[in-house]
């Protein structure tokens, strides 16, 4: 079990500990994590910077990484749209330099930029995924210069589960299929550090009757919503194993 609790905005410790009581009340046990320890401890992403911090200084190294100046605004004005509603548009590449010119000096903080991984514009990254099979993505069309470091001085998400799986030597991930694109990114990630990527597991998503996934705007459908409705835990085991969930199934 590991908190990514990166997002201040959103990350609070009233709600790390309710989720770590709603999993454990739906019957969810793990042998490592923020509540029982581990090897691998801390398992909270905010005690974690250094890690993040000395994969960081490796890709400035390396030359793979670059400072971006670009605000969010910018981005809405030129940025392509992003291919799923939760993906990070194309950069459209105002701040990429040359590749001879990258710097590969590290400065003392990455803080107040923008940090962006230089992708191999038109390489093909594939990989074989364990549910759906062979994968492709083209790297400049189907994704572009990704972001490892934000401006706020909060390492990636795209960074971050890398760095982590890799420290805590995890050897397969398995997660939902709206993350496959990130998936790509990640592994090129793994080859300029030097890291041996793991085996791939996505999942088909969770949808209502009218196709739509089920996401965190679904608040009827928290853990917690259902529990305060009476709900039992193996009730919503099996309402959530029995396919697309009609319109009002939850009321």
């Amino acid at each position: 079990m590991r908190n990514e609790d990166l997002d201040t905005q959103r990350s609070k410790p009233e709600f790390a500990a309710a989720m770590l009581e709603d999993l454990h009340w739906l019957g969810i046990r793990w042998q490592e994590g923020p509540d029982v320890g581990g090897p691998y401890a801390p398992y909270e992403q905010s005690r974690r910077r250094e890690l993040y911090l000395e994969a960081w200084r490796m890709l400035v190294q390396g030359g793979f990484v670059y400072p971006c100046r670009c605000s969010r605004k910018d981005l809405a004005r030129s940025a392509q749209a992003p291919h799923d509603e939760d993906d990070e548009p194309v950069y459209p590449g105002t701040c990429r330099p040359e590749r001879r010119s990258i710097q590969t000096v590290a400065p003392e903080s990455p803080a107040g930029l923008n940090w962006r991984f230089r992708v191999p514009d038109e390489e093909e990254i594939m990989f074989e995924d364990g549910h759906f099979g062979p994968q492709r993505f083209v790297a400049g069309g189907d994704f572009g210069d990704f972001l490892v470091w934000r401006r706020d001085d909060v390492p990636a998400y795209q960074l971050a589960v890398v760095v982590d799986d890799a420290a805590m030597r995890i050897t397969e991930v398995v997660r939902g299929a709206d993350l496959l694109r990130s998936t790509a990114r990640q592994i090129l990630v793994y080859r300029a550090l030097g890291w041996e990527e793991p085996s791939w597991y996505h999942c088909s998503l969770m949808r209502d009757a009218e196709g739509q996934r089920l996401a965190k705007r679904h608040d009827a459908l928290s853990l917690r919503a259902l529990r305060e409705q009476g709900r039992t835990a193996e009730e919503v085991i099996a309402m959530f194993s029995s396919g697309p969930l009609q319109r009002g199934e939850h009321s």
